[in-house]
């Protein structure tokens, strides 16, 4: 297959940032996605409906002109979220899921969640209202391994919470192990999943094998090669319990190349190539269409976009960065190399 044309797809969850970066960040995800769902950990943190739609006027002054865009808002989850403001959000055309980060888990998730048991009449609202809760999906005690923090999640977290509200539309956001893409197949329509390019394509042997790689690092981390098969095999399946996610996170180079580096990938402009490379790889370009373009829109109860956009088997070269503030840059996964698939 030399070409394929699917229906534009939309990321279902992505970081643009904030202020100055929103120069960079929208246009390169608006190029090829329709609808976004932005994450809302700023500093500070979108906390309100009026927060969220002051942050949209702030996206869309950025967005280019003549293509489909329509970034879709996120609450930020803390411990004194307000249930009133749940019927408030689920009232507007704009606002899409509250996101629930653990304290201290992922980058600005200091203003957190500390303890989900505090916030469940908040989620008594959201149950009420169908409401979708987007979860990161790791617990954050010190004693936890790293690697062991988003299967302990889905049994000291997550399996509770559904039995306490069987109802709940939730999002298992950017799944990393086995154990969360079987979690996910076993509940139902209400529950789905995101998953990142880079953690179908790599595990944490590249990462890690021959030198530390800072633009491989992300949270959740890249785990064993035996989940990141998992992982391919569910995206690719045709399940529409799983969709597009990039999780695409800017970091300024600096940042990320350090003595304590952030995490992130910032994989944006070359998101679908990268999709596309592990779709083929699976021997299943066809069900990439699915994936990315349908079977998000239909949990969220959104019309499926309706142009194009067609992936072509040629060479493309990922520059090795690209502008980001004043005179720094960002490195996106894969800089430097060249990825079998362009965008026409």
């Amino acid at each position: 297959m030399n070409t394929l044309t699917i229906t534009r797809p939309d990321d279902w969850h992505i970081h643009l940032r904030d202020g100055a970066a929103l120069a960079h960040t929208v246009p390169a995800a608006a190029q090829h996605f329709n609808r976004l769902i932005c994450m809302p950990n700023l500093v500070p943190p979108v906390r309100t409906v009026e927060d969220a739609a002051a942050y949209r006027e702030r996206i869309l002054a950025h967005a280019p002109q003549g293509v489909p865009f329509d970034p879709r808002m996120v609450l930020y989850f803390t411990d004194e979220t307000p249930a009133s403001e749940i019927a408030k959000a689920k009232a507007t055309d704009f606002m899409q899921a509250i996101k629930l980060y653990p304290a201290g888990a992922t980058t600005n998730s200091q203003s957190g969640v500390s303890d989900i048991r505090k916030v469940y009449s908040v989620i008594e609202q959201l149950e009420e209202h169908q409401f979708p809760l987007l979860l990161h999906g790791e617990v954050t005690q010190s004693h936890v391994d790293i690697f062991d923090r988003e299967k302990r999640f889905l049994d000291d977290v997550l399996a509770p919470l559904l039995r306490q509200f069987p109802k709940l539309k939730l999002v298992l956001e950017h799944i990393t192990t086995s154990e969360a893409a079987h979690f996910v197949l076993e509940q139902g329509r209400n529950v789905a999943a995101t998953i990142t390019p880079q953690h179908l394509l790599f595990n944490r042997n590249h990462m890690l094998v021959g030198g530390m790689r800072p633009h491989f690092y992300c949270l959740p981390i890249l785990k064993r090669q035996k989940h990141q098969t998992v992982l391919l095999e569910v995206a690719t399946s045709g399940n529409p319990k799983f969709f597009l996610g990039t999780d695409s996170a800017p970091h300024a180079q600096d940042k990320k190349e350090n003595a304590c580096g952030c995490a992130g990938c910032y994989t944006a402009p070359i998101a679908m190539q990268l999709y596309a490379e592990a779709f083929e790889q699976a021997g299943r370009l066809d069900k990439l269409e699915g994936f990315a373009s349908h079977f998000g829109a239909d949990f969220y109860g959104l019309p499926r976009n309706t142009d194009t956009i067609t992936l072509v088997k040629q060479d493309y070269a990922v520059p090795a960065s690209y502008p980001y503030l004043d005179d720094q840059t960002l490195v996106p996964l894969r800089a430097g190399e060249t990825l079998p698939w362009s965008i026409q």
